[in-house]
């Protein structure tokens, strides 16, 4: 993969559909950004647009605030990510219940990091929900959303095993997850090889590769380590030596990440989640290389009744 030229794809006739991932802005400045970074993208129509939520939902009044403003003042269609984290049941359905009174009808389900940090043992609240599949499930009683949930290539850092980890999948599938959408990867061969042995064992949701694009290696390789992510030598090397040249670091991004997307779409895969990090350019550069064109603004959504 690493050694890919630029040439066009060979399946570039099949449509791609993009999904982007921001995470709700904690200053003035981050939500300018935020929202530069939504105007910038929101032409290219993506299939959906995905807001994070923090830790123990130390975010929650803020993602609920920015989705219910992407529902009101754009035409996107947001997921909003919810964790079983630090909360009781009655706690969360109150959350999805708001969601749902709000227009949205997506949320990406997570069990969500240990309240004391990565690292620390996971801990179901007393009266929460205890794993995602529960969430799910809890979730889907409450209203007929659709529910994206998560995907480890390189298996969860917990999972004492890739087929536990798949396990774990097949129970959030069977709870009524109708997509997952995959940590970041590096190397392309260890989504399909994933993909495989997934759909072997009779999961048949899609499965949406995440895609990272590299804006800071430093950043990204600390992301990497605390997710199980593979960081190869040959993307180290890439980056080596540019730590204080901004403009050669963007461009070598945008290279590592068109190199990664296009050899995907010519072994066979149309959609793409891209973790935007709140930053349109080398996002939009990307989905223009896959052939995306930004289309006239439409209508603001409304909230359906």
């Amino acid at each position: 993969m690493s050694t890919l030229a630029f040439r066009p794809s060979r399946h570039s006739t099949r449509p791609v559909k993009v999904s982007f991932e921001f995470f709700p802005p904690k200053t003035a400045e981050m939500e300018a950004s935020l929202w530069g970074a939504i105007e910038r993208l929101a032409p290219l129509r993506p299939n959906f647009v995905s807001v994070t939520y923090g830790a123990g939902g130390s975010t929650r009044e803020r993602t609920h605030n920015t989705v219910a403003r992407i529902v009101q003042d754009t035409s996107l269609r947001p997921a909003a990510h919810l964790t079983c984290v630090a909360a009781t049941r009655d706690e969360v359905d109150e959350v999805v219940g708001a969601y749902w009174a709000a227009g949205v009808r997506h949320i990406v389900a997570l069990r969500g990091d240990p309240a004391g940090g990565l690292g620390s043992a996971y801990a179901a609240h007393p009266g929460g929900y205890e794993q995602t599949c529960d969430l799910v499930a809890g979730i889907r009683r409450i209203g007929d959303f659709e529910v994206s949930v998560s995907a480890y290539p390189e298996k969860h850092p917990e999972a004492p095993s890739l087929d536990a980890d798949i396990d774990a999948l097949k129970a959030k599938v069977d709870c009524g997850a109708t997509r997952a959408i995959t940590q970041f990867f590096f190397d392309n061969d260890h989504y399909l090889r994933y993909l495989d042995r997934v759909r072997a064992r009779g999961i048949d949701i899609p499965i949406v590769p995440g895609i990272l694009p590299v804006q800071n290696f430093k950043q990204a390789a600390k992301f990497a380590a605390s997710t199980g992510a593979t960081v190869p030598d040959w993307l180290a090397a890439r980056f080596e030596g540019l730590d204080h040249d901004l403009e050669t670091r963007r461009l070598i991004a945008a290279a590592v990440a068109a190199e990664q997307v296009l050899d995907l779409v010519d072994r066979g895969v149309n959609e793409f989640h891209f973790y935007t990090m709140n930053r349109a350019d080398l996002v939009f550069a990307i989905c223009h290389l896959l052939g995306l064109r930004a289309q006239p603004a439409s209508e603001p959504a409304r909230a359906a009744a």
